[in-house]
């Protein structure tokens, strides 16, 4: 699958392209509406990520103008919040919209499901995750544990999701709130050891010595494959 990302926010885009990369995808990045226009026309694209305020042309006529041309799917981002601006994106043609800032495992969610309406990535992107005795319905965001359901909450299916997709890949407090909790919590890094002493409770034969969700004593956090 390739995922165009166009956004004037150089550091947004890369942290985008990096973790999109890391699942597999294809990424290709422009920093404004010209250029989106243009690699929508050159590049075979299966879904686009498009920025709303942008320079030399703004995110939405860049939408209206690639839906002359393609029904790509297209998501919209932008740090407004009011009901009328999504309205505008959808009426230029986005098939969805996030507001800065978001989870980039939210906006992966959204990727897998437009690719799945779209037809485009119902055979290259798999729904479910298993490693060991622990499986990820990724549709359904539900969690098992030896066949039996799990319950989870919001942020710890996030936080294991992202340590299963990079297995044996060591991330620090920081690093994790930064991807799962974007800014919120910035000033406490216990968010994190709480969640991982949950899902070690959770997922965990042993969470006293657990065999999955491991810590890197003085770096950080991995789930270990």
């Amino acid at each position: 699958m390739k995922i165009l990302v166009v956004d004037d926010e150089a550091l947004l885009v890369k942290g985008i392209k990096f973790n999109l990369q890391n699942d597999g995808y294809e990424v290709i990045t422009g920093s404004n509406g010209l250029e989106a226009v243009e690699l929508a026309q050159d590049s075979s694209v299966d879904l686009i990520i498009l920025d709303v305020m942008m320079p030399e042309m703004d995110g939405l006529t860049a939408c209206s103008k690639i839906r002359e041309f393609s029904n790509v799917p297209i998501i919209l981002l932008t740090a407004k919040t009011e009901d009328m601006d999504k309205l505008m994106g959808f009426d230029q043609g986005a098939d969805d919209y996030l507001t800065k800032p978001f989870n980039i495992l939210e906006l992966k969610a959204r990727i897998r499901a437009l690719l799945r309406r779209s037809g485009a990535g119902s055979s290259s992107q798999a729904s479910a995750l298993t490693i060991g005795s622990i499986t990820l319905d990724l549709d359904g965001r539900n969690a098992y544990h030896n066949g039996e359901l799990v319950d989870l909450t919001a942020k710890e299916f996030d936080v294991v999701e992202f340590l299963m997709r990079n297995p044996n890949r060591v991330y620090s407090r920081e690093a994790l709130l930064d991807t799962i909790w974007a800014y919120e919590y910035r000033s406490d890094i216990r968010t994190v050891d709480v969640h991982i002493r949950r899902l070690r409770e959770k997922l965990e034969d042993n969470p006293a010595a657990p065999k999955y969700i491991m810590t890197k004593w003085g770096v950080g956090y991995y789930f270990k494959k």
